[in-house]
């Protein structure tokens, strides 16, 4: 968790504050902080409608009775862009414009979901979780034991 917040605070504006200045060498000052500025603006409209679109989509879905997951990620992704894209730098807008590009979602998610699914059938195999599946042999003795269940009544007394 260090190493996250250091990267966070320390390196991350380090590596902006540099590519400000490379960037004003070569545009100028001005120039710079209107590219700032202006991808700022753009970011902020281009979160809100996509934003809005992820919602819309999501309470769709879930009025059709179904799990709005890509809409939740979506949603995930532009709150992170929105971010990124506020917070002054060229980097930072970088990723935040390259997330709410949907065809890097789409891969992203891809390669999310493939690593959920590898660490989900690695946990079935290990017998990790007391939620994965249990060998044929265990699952067939628990199924010829009679379930015990235990009645009774509870008063609170203070």
């Amino acid at each position: 968790m260090f190493r996250f917040l250091f990267v966070l605070f320390i390196i991350i504006p380090i590596i902006e504050i540099a590519l400000l200045i490379q960037v004003s060498d070569v545009i100028g000052g001005v120039a710079t902080i209107a590219l700032v500025v202006i991808t700022a603006v753009l970011g902020a409209k281009m979160v809100k409608q996509q934003g809005m679109g992820a919602l819309q989509n999501a309470q769709t879905q879930m009025a059709q009775g179904q799990m709005p997951a890509k809409e939740l990620f979506t949603g995930i992704c532009v709150i992170i862009a929105g971010v990124l894209l506020l917070t002054p730098g060229i980097m930072t807008d970088v990723f935040g414009l390259l997330l709410l590009t949907p065809a890097i979602r789409n891969k992203l998610a891809a390669g999310l979901a493939s690593q959920a699914t590898v660490r989900m059938s690695a946990g079935m195999q290990q017998g990790a979780s007391p939620y994965t599946q249990q060998p044929h042999s265990m699952r067939d003795q628990h199924q010829t034991e009679q379930p015990t269940t235990i009645d009774g009544e509870f008063e609170r007394k203070d």
